[in-house]
């Protein structure tokens, strides 16, 4: 599922996509990591909630087009939106059931090897 995340992502002209996190990355890039399982969601094991991160990196937190960038990704619509674009494919290729961008949180600066980057977290729930 990771990696179909990163596909859908894929389809953002510029973006850089990763399914797994990575020591050095090289924004703009969306990073797809897994969070949580809920098995047993409906009878018989028919249903499993998954819950993914989605941590994209536009820049350098000084940069001043970093921020025109973050804004095109939290857009809800857009070729630039990480909304349109995860939604884009909501059976991941026939391993989800459906998936559901719910929210952006955690905007503003991180710490990744001792450099600044202004970046935003994209909460994903997918059911399969």
């Amino acid at each position: 599922m990771r990696d179909g995340l990163a596909t859908n992502l894929g389809t953002i002209p510029g973006l850089r996509t990763a399914a797994e996190l990575v020591d050095n990355p090289s924004p703009p890039v969306a990073l797809v990591s897994l969070d949580s399982v809920e098995y047993d969601q409906s009878y018989q094991r028919g249903l499993t909630l998954y819950t993914f991160t989605i941590v994209v990196i536009v820049g350098r937190a000084a940069e001043r087009t970093a921020q025109r960038k973050l804004d095109g990704y939290l857009a809800n619509d857009g070729e630039q939106s990480v909304k349109v674009a995860v939604e884009s494919d909501r059976t991941l290729s026939g391993y989800a059931q459906d998936l559901r961008v719910v929210s952006a949180g955690s905007i503003g600066s991180i710490q990744v090897n001792d450099q600044t980057y202004l970046a935003a977290e994209f909460t994903v729930t997918v059911y399969a």
